[in-house]
Order: structure tokens, then C-alpha cells, then sequence
């Protein structure tokens, strides 16, 4: 069986599996159809991401097709197509009990910490597959990029009419932006790309963009925006230490900053940077399975439109190929979708 594994950082190779046996209780072996390029394959592929090993399948942005299921299986039928929750959680520990399997102490996130749905098929818990009738297999596969944004947002709350900033407007920051607007709170994007700027203009109808320049002049702009209180929150999807450190300085009084991207650095800042304007530091890691399900029906009734999202595709067999181009930010990707079957 074919597949693409990423056997050390900056290279990918096409490798030969043995075909996956039938499943188990309680599991479902699928079809690929789609796999999305995160941000976190391509910094793996680049050998920035850290938790993550070698050699390794990639692929846990998924719209697959179930192909037969194991004894016991009631959530999925045969014929079924599904978004993939890529999060395999123990079920038994501190996090897992609270509810928080997202967080589970002993979290195995399939295409990244073991070998995901870069193939032609695979065995899964079948409680991982949500199931819609109507979404295709390039929508399904934007689900999970759309769910962290969506347990983003939840996690910090906005309420309409509050000012919020989202730093970074690649997939991650995006998929924030999506459920921010459906809060009602008034969002201004921040990036150093101006093209990724008038993505969020023309497809979000966002009026209040910060060009990033790291000489300052971003503080000028956002308190133009803000009458000078800042941001009641801050979201920063780069994944870069330094931007993330940078961002206490946006944040008002009484506010809250938001990490969704991961770094492998030390982030650094004065600690009077965060106690005096007794600030909310936290965290987003992956979504929980009702964002899974709140999605699927978002795009299903037409409230949350995925058409802007997938700007690059390939197929299986040139993806290996072309799959450095959707690292440069200067092709203009936003999402590349790889068509596997």
C-alpha cells in the first residue's frame, strides 16, 4: 500500500506499507480522499515542530471515506464520509475525566506523533469520525484546521463589541477569525504579508489590518484602531517566539492573550509587562469533539463558507514534488489540499 513519509526534515519519500488488516471492535477502516497541509506538517517538514519524530506518515487534516466497520461501531456506517478527530486521548487520565480530552496527558495525535492518513487507507477508533451527508471530502478535510480556531475562540470568549486581534493570517489564524466574527466582537488582523492582509479584506469584509514591520509602527496603527485601550484580546497564530512576546504589549488592561501557534523557543517578557495590566496568559491545544460536530453543521447550513479556503491542490502521486511550495509564503498558499484517491 502506498503512502508519503516525511524520513527527516526537508525530505520526503514515497514508501510501500502493508495493507492495514480488518478492524477490530469498536474500529473503521477508511479511504483517504484528502488530506490538508498544516502548518504544523510543514514545520515538521522543516523540522521545527516539537512533538513531533522521524520517519513519519504525515496527514490528520482528513476527509475519508469508511469502508467497513468493526463490531460494536454504531456513530459510522460502510459508504459514510467523515471528518477525522486526529487526537487519540487515553480516556482515563486527569484531563480525559474533565472532559478535556483535547489535553489528555497521554495524547497521540495521528500524523504526527504516529503515522497518519498520508495513505491510501487506515484503521481508527471509529469514535474519531464524524460524519456529514452533505459536505464534500475537501470540506471535511477543513474541519480539524477550522476546530482549533473554534476552541480558540471559546477558550478566550470574546463578546460582541469587544476589540480582538489576531496576529498571524495563515490557516490557524483564520480559522480564529471565523468564529470571532460569529461573536460579534470587532476584529482587526495583523500580519507582515500584505497579500494575506487583503485576503482577510476581500473574503472577511475586515476594515482594520496592522502591517507588521518590527520597527514599532504597529503600535501607532493599533492605537488609531482602538482609541489607545488596546485589545480586550489577543490571539497570536505564528508560531513565532518573538511575535508572541511582542504581543503582551497589545493587550488592554484586564485582557487576554491567546497562544495557538507553537514554538520550540523560550518566550521572554518582563513579568510587570503581564501584572500590571493584571493580564490572562493561556493557551489552545487541538478541539474537543462538539467542535467537531459544531462545524460540520456551521458549513452544512451555509454559516461558515469554506469556498475561500483552499487556494493550492495536488494530487498523491506530486505531492512530494510540490509539497516545498506550499512552505513558501510567497506562492500566496492559504490551503493546499492533496487528492489521494
Amino acid at each position: 500500500m502506498r503512502a508519503v513519509t516525511i524520513a527527516e526534515p526537508k525530505r520526503l519519500e514515497r514508501i510501500d506499507i502493508a495493507a492495514p488488516g480488518c478492524p477490530a471492535p469498536g474500529e473503521a477502516l477508511v479511504r483517504t480522499h484528502r488530506m490538508g497541509v498544516c502548518g504544523t506538517d510543514i514545520s515538521s517538514f522543516l523540522g521545527k515542530f516539537p512533538f513531533f519524530d522521524y520517519p513519519r506518515i504525515p496527514g490528520h487534516e482528513l476527509g475519508v471515506e469508511v469502508l467497513e466497520v468493526g463490531k460494536s461501531v454504531k456513530n459510522v456506517k460502510t459508504g459514510d464520509r467523515c471528518s477525522v478527530e486526529p487526537y487519540m486521548n487515553c480516556g482515563v487520565c486527569y484531563p480525559c475525566r474533565k472532559g478535556k480530552q483535547n489535553c489528555c496527558e497521554k495524547l497521540n495525535v495521528i500524523g504526527i506523533m504516529s503515522d497518519g492518513g498520508l495513505c491510501d487507507r487506515f484503521l481508527i477508533r471509529a469514535e474519531k469520525l464524524h460524519p456529514s451527508d452533505s459536505l464534500s471530502y475537501d470540506q471535511l478535510a477543513l474541519v480539524e484546521t477550522l476546530a482549533i480556531g473554534c476552541h480558540g475562540t471559546a477558550r478566550v470568549a470574546p463578546e460582541s463589541g469587544d476589540q480582538v486581534l489576531i496576529i498571524g493570517a495563515g490557516p490557524i489564524g483564520l480559522s480564529m477569525l471565523e468564529f470571532t466574527l460569529l461573536t460579534g466582537a470587532q476584529v482587526t488582523v495583523m500580519d507582515m504579508s500584505e497579500s494575506r492582509l487583503s485576503f482577510c479584506e476581500r473574503n472577511y469584509g475586515i476594515t482594520n489590518t496592522v502591517i507588521y514591520k518590527g520597527n514599532g509602527s504597529e503600535i501607532e496603527q493599533i492605537n488609531k484602531i482602538t482609541d489607545g485601550d488596546r485589545f480586550a484580546v489577543v490571539a497570536d497564530a505564528t508560531g513565532s517566539h518573538q511575535s508572541m512576546a511582542n504581543a503582551l504589549q497589545y493587550v488592554a488592561h484586564s485582557g487576554k492573550l491567546l497562544f495557538l501557534g507553537v514554538t520550540t523557543s523560550e518566550i521572554t517578557f518582563p513579568h510587570p509587562a503581564m501584572h500590571k495590566p493584571e493580564m490572562t496568559i493561556m493557551s489552545a491545544r487541538n478541539a474537543l469533539p462538539s467542535d467537531f460536530r459544531n462545524i460540520i453543521t456551521l458549513i452544512e447550513t451555509g454559516k461558515i463558507d469554506s469556498n475561500p479556503w483552499i487556494t493550492h491542490r495536488t494530487g498523491f502521486e506530486n505531492s512530494i514534488a510540490e509539497f516545498a511550495t506550499f512552505c513558501d509564503p510567497a506562492s500566496g498558499v492559504i490551503k493546499a489540499m492533496i487528492e489521494v484517491n
